[in-house]
């Protein structure tokens, strides 16, 4: 396909765990060193968990290649088995035959002996189980009674447990306490940093180049490391699909306008799955409505199914940054508010001064009144401040003359002197 126009020996982004492309990231070394001490010393059990797509099979082809050739393997790749079920798988691999209708002693007994003639033999007996994390706890406890075939300096079998992250929760189980004692080294296996995928896919390219390596530039191996969350399977799954778009377009040189083009197309054909932290928000236009379980696997996946019309509704879990923007927003909101009521009270202050000014220079402009108001001095005491002096008016007199007393006197006086005369008359 591409090799040749990319001068390229072989496919550097195959899925097959080949030991060769592994590139020795201090994680990975990290692990393999661990692996190696732990069959090599004879340690108890060994356990090394990783993500999905993590690289802990082509660690255990390293692992392997490295051993010698007094090392006799049995490695189960297939977990789904009960406990009689699993000693068979273990003595098949090994190279025995199981006796037909042999009853479980008897297979204990055999690969008993099988191991003691490996150790007397100067043979080391390596039993390694990929995808332990699906071993029930029968299975898992039937492994540590494994684990006792012994003699009295060492063991005669070593077992390498592998597995993903959730084998940790099963061996925490209460049951499996004796088991989880006799593990002594365990690793888990981190995803590639930005620096270390860019490195990862440069190596591979070196690897494979038979003339001058094809190389992938640094934004271009960002946006790879995003969408692949630093996970080398998803890598060698954008990165072959990069080379192969850039050989149906004619490029040799790879940029990341060619990688974003690939990652789009590999999002609409379902290939793969942006990570959680790139999903895009959603569009304005309606979308049709989910139910509870469509929208909890939309959750998890990040694929939306329409579900029959009537269905219940669940209102879609807002995205951090979506909650972010809206406490802005609302914080953006409250000051508003709390300045255009400032605004107000200012105006309405304003409103009341000009008020004020406006009576004074009305009152300065009119004519005193008469009489004008007297100031309260200090001897003076001043009136209450409910008292008021009504104004004195300038009256009329009018005299009118005095009526005739009607008394004893007065009529007495009437008779001896006659009638009396006003002494003023108008």
């Amino acid at each position: 396909m591409y090799e040749r126009f990319y001068n390229l020996r072989e496919r550097p982004f195959s899925l097959s765990p080949d030991p060769d492309y592994l590139y020795p990231s201090r994680v990975h070394t990290e692990a393999l060193n661990y692996l190696r001490y732990g069959i090599e010393g004879h340690a108890g059990f060994v356990v090394i968990t990783g993500e999905i797509g993590s690289g802990k099979t082509t660690l255990l082809q390293a692992a392997l290649r490295g051993l010698d050739k007094r090392t006799s393997v049995a490695r189960l790749v297939n977990t789904m088995l009960d406990a009689r079920e699993l000693i068979e798988a273990v003595m098949l691999d090994f190279g025995l035959e199981p006796q037909p209708g042999a009853s479980k002693p008897h297979l204990l007994r055999d690969l008993a002996r099988f191991l003691v003639e490996q150790r007397s033999a100067g043979r080391l007996a390596l039993l390694i189980i990929d995808e332990a994390q699906n071993l029930g706890l029968s299975a898992l406890e039937e492994v540590r009674m494994l684990s006792n075939l012994e003699t009295e300096k060492s063991k005669l079998i070593q077992i390498v447990l592998v597995g993903q992250p959730n084998l940790h929760d099963v061996l925490e189980r209460p049951e499996l306490e004796q088991l989880r004692q006799r593990v002594t080294v365990r690793y888990h296996l981190r995803p590639l940093d930005a620096n270390e995928t860019a490195a990862y896919i440069n190596h591979r390219l070196n690897k494979a180049s038979i003339g001058a390596p094809v190389a992938f530039p640094l934004e271009a191996t960002e946006l790879i490391g995003r969408y692949s969350e630093g996970l080398p399977r998803k890598i060698n799954v954008i990165a072959d699909a990069v080379l192969l778009f850039g050989y149906g377009e004619d490029k040799h040189t790879i940029d990341a306008a060619l990688v974003r083009d690939v990652l789009t197309e590999l999002e609409a054909t379902g290939v793969i799955v942006p990570p959680a932290s790139m999903t895009a928000a959603p569009a304005a236009h309606p979308a049709k409505p989910m139910g509870v379980a469509s929208a909890a696997a939309a959750a998890a996946t990040g694929v939306v199914e329409p579900v029959a019309a009537g269905a219940p509704v669940a209102p879609p879990a807002p995205a951090p940054i979506d909650r972010e923007l809206a406490a802005r927003e609302a914080t953006l909101a409250a000051r508003e508010r709390e300045l255009a009521e400032r605004q107000r009270i200012l105006t309405e202050q304003y409103r009341l001064l000009k008020a004020r000014e406006t009576q004074a220079a009305a009152a300065a402009a009119a004519p005193a009144a008469w009489p004008p108001k007297r100031t309260p001095s200090a001897t003076t005491p001043a009136a209450p401040p409910t008292a008021r002096v009504a104004p004195v008016r300038a009256e009329r007199v009018i005299h009118q003359p005095l009526r005739p007393a009607n008394g004893f006197w007065a009529r007495v006086r009437r008779v001896m002197v006659g009638p009396g005369k006003p002494l003023f008359e108008d």
